[in-house]
């Protein structure tokens, strides 16, 4: 059964043209317009790919530190111990721990947006995996979350650094940001995945690669753009 929209939600789809694609510019001007939440709602893009996440190599994952940022404040915790784990709490680590912060997540806290680990740690992180994974929280190296330079990282999950990876559907969504963000700087974001996206195109995909790509706000409907657009 399709799901019975608002009214509010239904007004702001009005105002969208279904069979228009638009260009990115116009398409994040119009989603600020529509958004009717009353909160500082968040903006994001999906790009539907032609991709067969069945096979490895077609697996998009991978981080980015947007320009602009993302207008959240990352909370971050690190596994890590010595030198590292005292670079991790110079860097503006939330929480850094070892045994102990495994526990504490162990126990069901997971007050946390971001889970560095040094390679060290990962055979002790790696017990969290039925915790963390369904979460998207398991440090991992292609995003970054697992490395020895434990200040970059930190910092970066600070600034605006947004992970990506494609469902079962080839869908990939990232946020590019706030709806209350001026939209220039969420086309700067916008541009930045999408180049990303662009230049991680599998090797194996042949024929149209971006199937489809949209964005919207949290409870907003989702606006098409127009690839060429870019």
């Amino acid at each position: 059964m399709a799901q019975k929209r608002g009214k509010k939600y239904q007004d702001a789809l009005k105002q969208v043209d279904r069979n228009k694609a638009y260009s990115v510019e116009e398409a994040v001007d119009l989603v600020k317009k529509i958004d009717f939440a009353k909160f500082d709602s968040t903006v994001e893009v999906v790009f539907n790919l032609n991709v067969d996440t069945k096979q490895a190599d077609q697996q998009l994952r991978g981080a980015v530190v947007l320009p602009n940022g993302t207008g959240k404040d990352q909370k971050v915790v690190v596994f890590a111990k010595g030198d590292k784990a005292k670079e991790a709490e110079e860097a503006g680590a939330d929480f850094v721990g070892e045994a102990d912060l495994a526990e504490k997540i162990q126990n069901g806290w997971l007050d946390f947006d971001v889970a560095i680990a040094t390679p060290d740690m990962m055979a002790q992180v790696g017990r969290l995996g039925r915790v963390l994974g369904p979460k998207n929280l398991m440090p991992n190296p292609k995003t970054g979350t697992v490395t020895m330079d434990v200040k970059k990282a930190v910092s970066d999950s600070k600034s605006g650094k947004v992970t990506y990876r494609t469902d079962r559907d080839g869908n990939v969504a990232v946020i590019i940001g706030k709806s209350s963000f001026d939209a220039d700087k969420l086309v700067g974001n916008f541009k930045a995945i999408e180049d990303l996206i662009v230049k991680n195109r599998p090797a194996s995909v042949r024929g149209t690669y971006i199937s489809n790509l949209s964005v919207s706000t949290t409870f907003g409907p989702g606006v098409k753009v127009d690839l060429e657009s870019f």
